[in-house]
């Protein structure tokens, strides 16, 4: 791992690996918190590195200090999953990787909620990370590869890494937009058409408003990405997040329809596919929509935005049995889904249930009250000109 003031967050993290891995190393860039005291207490060798901008320098300093066969690469805002540690030992028994690509989920996010990230890696002499951010080993791997043919890039299915640092409130907090853009302009600078940094650096600038931009980047790096197909995807994707906002939505659609055409796992399709449906339902198609939704929960049954969204439709179409039955499986999956409850109550209000559709709507104002008091006080409002409070 590397650091820097994450005294929050790296007690979580270190506790998911402490009784899985047979060492770890903690590399520290600058705090000025509690974070190194706190990883040594944990049982981290931690050690010390200045700054420097470059994500690289600090990842290939801290893999110096590894003394282990593999190496598993966390950030202080992910935890190991329990549940991956024995397909993880069983992958790492086997001769033939070099490395293991690991499904990361994004806590909490509707945009994108899965990724494959290469934090699983042989501690090879010749593995060293590239990029000032985002920084990777892929490029490393595919050099040794080609001269060892013997290696092989191995995937474990389930999802194997937590991530909360993607959730808004901590990008505020790290100012992460504007770290990552400085590191990423200066490598575009040199490097103007490697499609993972149009894709990343064109994304940040869609997500920042400066949405012209981006899209140019994104269009640029699918030129650039050939047979690529991960990144390719998330080209496409992110064009469909940028036609989106500029209102232009037939061409949003066939990005995200040759999003899931892609020969990639299908869990990180999820996106394109909820987004996708949110783009059919805006245009009335219902049905396609409704298929979209399907699909995400054929992927990841837990999803509990399709859940939502597959609710949402049935209630448009008058289904209202099945709309009821959708926002109740939200619901047991996030119980403070504030959004599902109320429109759990307007359904149960359609149908007649007033009692327990009241009870809803109580439950989504309570919610509300904590995270969005404005709607609450609407809602309130509308029931009791409904004369149901």
């Amino acid at each position: 791992m590397i650091v820097k003031n994450e005294a929050t967050t790296v007690p979580k993290c270190l506790g998911s690996v402490r009784k899985v891995v047979d060492e770890m190393v903690v590399l520290d860039t600058g705090s000025i918190d509690r974070t190194p005291h706190i990883a040594q207490q944990l049982g981290a060798k931690v050690y010390h590195f200045k700054w420097c901008n470059d994500f690289s320098a600090a990842r290939n300093a801290a893999l110096k200090y590894v003394t282990s066969d593999w190496i598993l690469v966390l950030d202080a805002d992910e935890a190991l999953t329990p549940a991956i540690v024995p397909q993880l030992r069983e992958a790492i028994a086997r001769d033939e990787y070099l490395l293991i690509n690991l499904v990361r989920q994004e806590v909490g996010a509707e945009q994108s909620p899965y990724s494959l990230v290469s934090r699983l890696f042989r501690n090879h002499p010749d593995i060293h990370f590239d990029r000032p951010y985002h920084a990777l080993v892929d490029d490393s791997v595919s050099a040794i590869i080609t001269k060892e043919p013997h290696w092989q890039v191995g995937y474990l299915p389930g999802v194997a890494i937590l991530h909360v640092g993607y959730q808004k409130s901590a990008i505020a907090q790290n100012n992460k937009y504007a770290k990552a853009a400085t590191a990423m302009e200066g490598f575009l600078a040199t490097h103007p058409d490697d499609p993972y940094v149009c894709s990343k650096l064109g994304a940040l600038y869609v997500e920042t408003g400066k949405i012209t931009q981006g899209m140019e980047l994104l269009r640029r790096g699918i030129i650039s990405a050939e047979e690529n197909y991960d990144i390719l995807y998330e080209l496409h994707y992110h064009l469909g997040i940028g036609y989106s906002r500029l209102q232009k939505l037939p061409q949003a659609i066939s990005h995200y329809q040759a999003a899931i055409k892609l020969p990639i796992y299908p869990i990180l399709k999820l996106g394109a596919y909820n987004n996708l449906g949110n783009l059919l339902k805006a245009a009335g198609d219902f049905n396609g929509a409704k298929t979209a939704y399907a699909t995400t929960l054929k992927i990841d049954p837990n999803f509990v935005f399709g859940h939502y969204n597959l609710a949402m439709i049935f209630k448009a179409l008058g289904l209202f049995t099945d709309a009821i039955a959708y926002y109740q499986n939200a619901i047991a999956l996030n119980p403070n889904y504030a959004e599902a409850y109320q429109n759990l109550g307007v359904v149960l209000l359609k149908v007649g249930n007033h009692q327990d559709s009241l009870t809803a709507f109580r439950r989504a104002i309570a919610l509300h009250e904590r995270y969005n008091p404005e709607e609450a006080k609407r809602l309130r409002q509308g029931l009791r000109e409904m004369e149901l409070m």
